[in-house]
């Protein structure tokens, strides 16, 4: 009898930390799961002052797909860390009996330990060991991860002060394998490295007895690939490249894996990420264009580029470049207008000097409007392509589009975007309370690519409200993202 509440059964589970068991909760009746924390295989010296706060840590997870954290109690010198008892086997466990799993079966699973990383993320918490045989599935289907970086040696599971290995450093992303602290990016790696075991029926690194020489591999090697991951090769180059701050969040992770086949392909290079998670702004109006007068959802960390927009956020970061260029030779060309115009052109009857749009000033002598007029200086022309109907119409078009539509709607939004507004799952659970949104009036500024307009919010209920929402444009007539909303 454990703390003399916890009887133990039997012995259902051992790992890096020691072994899981079966056993009773004789006050409350129940079935628990129970482990001896504070210790390292070894001899060495406990560190249960270190195995309370994470446990206690771990405890402030409550969501579906976490093993819940009951109890952290004294037996004599030792501590046991009572866990919720999950019927069924381990990830690891499912893919050496059945071999390599196919997409269709990979994914729901992935996507649920996912969902409960992104929590922990959220909450300031780093797993720092996902891996197959942490990643619990009941019979039917549903998965609980478990271990949240509980009973730790001081120097993380991949190796103790030693050298002693008390974990598999086969799913280590490179830059723990190379000794840095975890963090949320290291569990994407971690997670992509559990996704490709799941699809290929292995490890992505085979280990053996040179861990050295495994943990070398992942960090100076390139990452390996599947050639027959189907839809999940883009996760995989996602979540496994070299660069913790190329890495996709968890939340976009989950989200992809949530979008299923159907997502449109990604390209294989996501654009820098926040390695931390950090408080978004607050989402008043989050759901991008927007969100009408309703109670806002919680505040959410801010994610990397979500899954399912239109454009590789490669894509969309050279698209970035390429603007950035056009407007530098724009205002070299004005430059060199402007100047050829106030030097070389007092000759010039034409009226194309004095005052004319785009001129930059007027020229020399010329008899039109003096530069203090305000009639005698224009303000700088719009970008070629953009025009106040093509921003209307898209603002029309994606209003039409966000109650019938959400995933086509989310795919207008650029990445960044996208991350400001909490990830998919989010966006659609707002939108899902709106039957229609109308536009009413709009007013848009081609040279600023900002349109403000009105709209009418129509509920379920049959209910109306209106909200006026300004919008930042990225692009061209035909080929808008939204980048912004005030």
């Amino acid at each position: 009898m454990i703390a003399g509440r916890y009887a133990l059964e039997r012995e259902i589970g051992r790992g890096g930390m020691g072994a899981v068991w079966l056993g009773r909760d004789e006050v409350l009746g129940r079935e628990v799961a129970l482990k001896k924390v504070g210790f390292a295989p070894g001899g060495f010296a406990p560190d249960l002052a270190r195995a309370e706060r994470e446990a206690r840590l771990a405890a402030r997870l409550n969501h579906p797909h976490v093993v819940a954290i009951y109890d952290l109690v004294a037996d004599g010198d030792d501590q046991w860390l009572v866990m919720e008892h999950v019927a069924g086997t381990t990830l690891a466990a499912l893919v050496a009996r059945d071999g390599a799993l196919p997409p269709e079966q990979a994914a729901p699973m992935l996507r649920q330990a996912a969902d409960a990383l992104a929590a922990a993320h959220a909450a300031g918490i780093v797993h720092r060991d996902v891996k197959p045989s942490n990643i619990l599935v009941t019979p039917d289907g549903q998965v609980k991860l478990s271990d949240f970086g509980i009973a730790r040696a001081e120097a993380d599971a991949s190796l103790t002060q030693t050298g002693l290995v008390t974990g598999s450093p086969a799913y280590l992303s490179p830059e723990v394998a190379s000794g840095q602290q975890a963090t949320p990016a290291s569990d994407v790696w971690s997670l992509g490295a559990t996704l490709f075991h799941a699809l290929a029926g292995r490890a992505p690194y085979e280990v053996g007895d040179n861990v050295l020489g495994a943990m070398y591999r992942i960090v100076h090697e390139d990452p390996p690939r599947l050639p027959d991951a189907g839809w999940l090769a883009p996760l995989l180059e996602a979540t496994m490249t070299v660069e913790p701050d190329r890495r996709w969040s968890m939340a976009q992770v989950r989200d992809f894996l949530a979008s299923g086949p159907s997502a449109p392909p990604r390209g294989p290079a996501p654009v820098a990420a926040p390695v931390a998670a950090a408080p978004a702004p607050e989402p008043t109006r989050v759901m991008s264009r927007s969100a009408p007068p309703a109670p806002a959802p919680a505040p959410m960390p801010a994610p990397v580029p979500a899954p399912g927009s239109r454009r590789s956020t490669r894509h969309d970061g050279a698209v970035r470049v390429l603007w950035v260029a056009v407007a530098a030779v724009a205002i070299v060309v004005v430059a060199v207008v402007a100047w050829r115009l106030g030097s070389g052109a007092a000759d010039d009857t034409t009226g194309t000097g004095a005052g004319s749009p785009g001129a930059g000033s007027p020229s020399t002598g010329s008899s039109g409007p003096s530069s203090d007029s305000p009639s005698g200086s224009s303000s700088p022309s719009a970008p070629a392509g953009v025009t106040a109907d093509g921003m209307e119409n898209f603002v029309e078009g994606y209003l039409a589009t966000v109650t019938s539509d959400p995933k086509s709607a989310w795919s207008q939004l650029t990445p960044q975007f996208q991350a400001d507004s909490g990830g998919f799952g989010q966006y659609q659970k707002f939108w899902s309370g709106f039957a229609t949104a109308d536009l009413l009036s709009a007013e848009a500024d081609p040279q600023s690519r900002q349109i403000t307009y009105t709209v009418e919010y129509v509920r379920d209920d049959g209910s109306k409200t209106q909200d006026q929402v300004t919008l930042d444009l990225e692009g061209t007539d035909g080929a808008y993202l939204i980048a912004g909303e005030s």
